[in-house]
C-alpha cells in the first residue's frame, strides 16, 4: 500500500472511530442529544474523505459534489453540537449562510465556470468562517473553564487553518488546473494532516466535557434530595458555607430561615405516606420558587427545610418567611381531601459578625422551636447574638 493511500485512509479511519465513540456515549446518555449529533458529524466526514480519493460509478463531478455535501453536513452538525453543549442558542441562520455559501461557490465553479482553485477556496473559506462563528459563541460562554478555553482556541486555529493555510498554499503552489496531481500536492497533504490533528484535539476536548458532565451529574445526585428536588443536608451545608464565606469577604448581610411542616406525623398517619410525600414536594416547590437562584434551599430533615438568604437582614428574611407561610397555608395540596389545611412554622436568624453556619442554625432552630411551642403556623425571630469568649482581666495582687 502506497503512502498516498495510507494518508487518504487516515482521516476516514479517525472519523469513524470518533463517531463510534460518541455514539456509544450517547447510548448511555440519551438525555444529551448533542452526543448523537457529534457522532453523526464524524461519521459523515468519513465518506466525505473517502470520496475525495475514490470515484463512484456516477462520475468524478457527482462524486466530488457528494463528498462536499457530506463535509458540509458534518461541519453543520459539529458546530451546532458544540454550541448546544454549552447551552447557547444554535445560530442556524449563520451556520446555513456560511456553509451554504461555500457549497454554492463550489457548485458554481464546478458546473457553471469550472475552476478547481476557486472550488477549494470557496469550501475552505466557508468552513473557516463557520469555525470562527463557533469561536465567537464560545467566547461568550460564562465561567469558561479550561475545556471551553481550549475549544475556543482550537476553533480559532481551525478557522485560521481553513483560511490562512489555504491562501498560503494556493499562492505558493497554485493554482490547480485539474485533479491530476492534486492529491499529491502540498495543499492536500497539509489539509489531511491538519484536519486529522484538529479533529482529534476537538474530540478529546468534547470527550472531556462529556466526562465532566457525568461527574457534575453524579455530584448533583449526591447533594440533592430526590423527593423534594432541593439540596440535601450535605449539599445545603456545603453551599451555605460557600455563601457565608463569600458574603463575609464582601461584608454583605446573610440570614437563615428554618421551616418545619406542622403536624406532619399526624398527616402521614391519617392520609398515608404517599400523601405526605406530596406535601413535602409541594412545599419544596414553593420554597424553591421563592428562593430562586440568589440563595440556597435544602431539605435537612424529614419535614424540616432551610434557606440561606445572602444580602438579607433579619427584617428581609422575616418578610420572606411570612410570605412563604401565608402563601402555603392558603393553598391546597393535590391529593389531599378538600379543606385539608397544611401549615408550616418558621425560625429566622441573621448572621452577626463572622458567625459560622452551626451557631446560626442553632439560633434559627431555637426560634423555630418557639414558633412550634406557641401555636405553630407562625414566624419567630432570633435576636440573640452569638456568645463571645470571656477573657478575664489580669488582677494585680499587692
Amino acid at each position: 500500500m502506497d503512502t498516498g493511500l495510507l494518508i487518504a485512509l487516515l482521516n476516514p479511519t479517525i472519523a469513524l472511530a470518533l463517531g463510534a465513540a460518541f455514539l456509544v456515549l450517547w447510548f448511555y446518555q440519551r438525555h444529551r442529544p448533542y452526543l448523537a449529533v457529534l457522532a453523526a458529524s464524524y461519521c459523515l466526514s468519513a465518506p466525505g474523505f473517502l470520496l475525495q480519493y475514490f470515484t463512484l460509478p456516477v462520475g468524478i463531478v457527482t462524486t466530488k459534489l457528494i463528498s462536499n455535501i457530506c463535509f458540509t453536513i458534518a461541519a453543520c452538525c459539529l458546530s451546532s453540537a458544540i454550541v448546544a453543549r454549552y447551552g447557547r442558542r444554535v445560530p442556524y441562520i449563520g451556520i446555513g449562510i456560511m456553509t451554504g455559501g461555500g457549497l454554492a461557490t463550489f457548485a458554481w465553479f464546478m458546473f457553471v465556470q469550472p475552476d478547481l482553485t476557486w472550488r477549494v477556496l470557496g469550501m475552505n473559506f466557508g468552513f473557516g468562517a463557520l469555525s470562527l462563528l463557533v469561536a465567537a459563541e464560545l467566547r461568550t460562554v460564562r465561567n469558561n473553564g479550561p475545556v471551553e478555553k481550549i475549544l475556543f482556541v482550537l476553533s480559532l486555529l481551525s478557522g485560521l487553518n481553513f483560511i490562512a493555510r489555504t491562501l498560503i498554499v494556493v499562492i505558493a503552489h497554485g493554482p490547480f488546473p485539474s485533479y491530476d496531481g492534486f492529491y499529491g500536492s502540498s495543499y492536500w497533504t497539509t489539509a489531511l494532516l491538519s484536519h486529522a490533528l484538529l479533529s482529534l484535539l476537538i474530540a478529546l476536548c468534547l470527550f472531556t466535557a462529556a466526562a465532566l458532565d457525568v461527574l457534575k451529574a453524579l455530584k448533583a445526585e449526591t447533594h440533592t434530595d430526590p423527593l423534594s428536588g432541593l439540596l440535601n443536608r450535605r449539599g445545603f451545608e456545603e453551599r451555605a458555607a460557600f455563601l457565608l464565606d463569600q458574603c463575609g469577604r464582601a461584608g454583605f448581610p446573610v440570614a437563615l430561615v428554618l421551616a418545619d411542616l406542622d403536624h406532619f406525623k399526624a398527616l402521614n398517619d391519617q392520609h398515608g405516606h404517599e400523601a405526605g410525600d406530596r406535601v413535602i414536594a409541594d412545599f419544596a416547590a414553593k420554597l424553591r420558587f421563592a428562593t430562586g437562584t440568589r440563595g440556597a434551599a435544602g431539605r435537612i430533615g424529614g419535614e424540616e427545610f432551610a434557606v440561606l438568604l445572602p444580602l438579607s437582614d433579619l427584617a428581609a428574611a422575616r418578610l420572606f418567611a411570612e410570605a412563604i407561610r401565608t402563601f402555603y397555608s392558603a393553598g391546597a395540596v393535590d391529593g389531599l381531601p378538600p379543606g385539608t389545611r397544611v401549615t408550616a412554622s418558621f425560625g429566622v436568624a441573621a448572621r452577626t459578625g463572622t458567625e459560622g453556619l452551626a451557631p446560626l442554625m442553632r439560633r434559627a432552630d431555637e426560634a423555630l422551636y418557639k414558633a412550634k411551642r406557641t401555636g405553630r403556623d407562625s414566624v419567630r425571630l432570633s435576636y440573640e447574638r452569638p456568645e463571645t469568649a470571656f477573657v478575664p482581666e489580669a488582677v494585680s495582687v499587692g
